[in-house]
This record gives structure tokens, sequence and C-alpha cells, in this order.
């Protein structure tokens, strides 16, 4: 029997459904984040139907032939169990089929059914959160806070090119169309270290996000050489912003725990990221926040 559902490219239109149905699942969405996702592959974004009725979402976004990654699948609770979940999973996974690697972030429950198709655990996902009163802001003696001859730069002022070339030197594959929109969204704030020959040693941005229940912020990425560089970036972030903040930290750079919980976060989920084919070999000891868990 031929099913109901029909698979369609994500258009415009839709993109305020899915942000709603994303926020509804507390997965935070930031403002703007599934704009900048169908920019970055604009056939790698779906929503299914039963007749005129969006029920589901999946992306599978391509970054380049050698590197993809599957996030934003969701069905509305009132359709599920009907299997339409894995018709968006296989039209998604048939899209990024050809490629080396494959990434997604599990939750706990889900890791044995993405088992089931081939992906193997590589390390946690913690998301953290605290509340911005500004306690953790910068002060004239505070020694995380010194900038130590580098440069602290702000939006349109920060070089491009800098930029682009620490990230892809610390992430599992270069993204330079998705780091470009995401740096250049007008919501938020991106700050940069950068030295004397313009070249980057940290980076991050902070953007505000839809909670279940109002408005939070939500940090990424926050990547730096080192965990007082990181320390210096995250209460620069933080400290103009009030409010719940947020911040997905890799398990995989264990200094970044270290230093949110003697900044007053507090852990509040967990997720697990996982990888078909080829893991990818890039340390992320310099990675403190990741960008969003949708697209990695």
């Amino acid at each position: 029997m031929a099913s109901l559902l029909k698979i369609r490219p994500l258009q415009r239109d839709d993109i305020s459904c899915v942000t709603e149905w994303a926020r509804g699942e507390g997965f935070a969405p930031g403002v703007g984040d599934v704009s900048i996702y169908r920019h970055t592959d604009r056939q790698g974004l779906w929503v299914g139907w039963l007749g005129k009725q969006p029920v589901g979402c999946i992306a599978g976004i391509r970054y380049n032939a050698a590197y993809g990654f599957i996030g934003l699948f969701m069905v509305v609770q009132e359709e599920r169990g009907h299997g339409y979940g894995v018709e968006l999973w296989k039209h998604a996974l048939e899209h990024l089929v050809d490629l080396p690697c494959i990434g997604l972030e599990a939750s706990l429950d889900r890791v044995d059914d993405y088992s089931g198709w081939g992906f193997e655990a590589a390390s946690p996902t913690t998301r953290w959160q605290i509340l911005g009163d500004g306690t953790l802001a910068c002060s004239e003696n505070d020694p995380a806070c010194q900038t130590n001859g580098l440069q602290l730069l702000e939006g349109g002022s920060i070089p491009d090119i800098a930029v682009q070339a620490y990230d892809a030197m610390r992430e599992p594959s270069p993204r330079p169309h998705f780091l470009a929109d995401w740096l250049k969204h007008p919501a938020g704030t991106v700050l940069a270290l950068v030295d004397g020959n313009g070249r980057c040693h940290g980076f991050g941005r902070i953007r505000p996000c839809l909670l279940r229940d109002g408005e939070g912020w939500r940090i990424g990425p926050l990547l730096a050489d080192t965990p007082q560089l990181a320390e210096l970036l995250l209460k620069r972030l933080i400290e103009r912003h009030r409010g719940v903040v947020l911040l997905d930290a890799p398990g995989a750079n264990p200094a970044a725990e270290d230093l949110l919980q003697r900044s007053g976060f507090t852990a509040v989920s967990q997720t697990l990221r996982m990888y078909r084919g080829e893991q990818p070999h890039i340390s992320l000891a310099e990675v403190y926040g990741l960008a969003c868990l949708e697209l990695g």
C-alpha cells in the first residue's frame, strides 16, 4: 500500500512551523537557525505532509563530498507510531548515502535505534545552563579577562578568512557557507580574539533562542586555544545578555566541563554524538561549545 506521506523540500513558509515544533520539543532553537540550515543545503531539509497538513521534518545536510549531518528530526505527537518518522529518516539517509561519514546527535533513548542503522558512538554532548545575571562579567583585575596582547573584535570588524581557517582546523569538516551565515546573522553577538598578524585564537557567538516557556540565549560555537581564552570569550558573551543561557559542550574536551562548572553552569541534559562511516580524526580539545545540535 502506497504511503500517504508526501516528503517535500522545506520552503520559506515552513520555517515558522518547524521552528515552533523545535521549540515545543525543548530544542531551544535560535532565532534564524532554520533559515540558515536551509541555506546551507537547499536540498537537505524536508517536511512530511499528510494532505495539506505538515506532520514532520528532518535535515540531512551535505557539508561537502566527505561529510554530512542529520538532525532536526521530528514528527508531531499525534502522528507518531505510523511509520512516518522512518520514511523521513530513509529519505535523509538516501540524500547522504554516498558520503564517507555522516554524523548526528542522538537522544539517549534513541542510541540503539541509530546503532541498528550503522551509527557508532563517539562522545557525549552535554547541554549546560546558567542564569545570566551579570555575576559572570569581566572585571579589570580578573586574570581570566586579560587578552595577553590579543585584540577582542566584534561583528563586522572580525576578519572572516581568519575565523574560517581557525574553525576548519577544529571541526569534523570545513563549513564555510554555514559559518558565514551563522556569524553574520544580525541576532546576537559574535566575538573573536585576533593577534597582530591577523590570526584567530578563538571566537564565539551568542544568539537569542526560543525556550518552551519564554526566551533565552544560546552560545555556540565557542572555540579557543586555551581554557583561559575560552573563559574570556564566555564572560564577554554573557555579560551583556541577561536571562537563561544554554551551551552544548562536547565530552571530547574535558576542559569544557571544568570551565563551565567553575563558571556556575549546571548540566541539564545529554546527547550522544554518533557517526556512520569513518569517524573524523580531528581533535575537539579546543571546542568548548558546538554551534548547534541540529547540524553539529
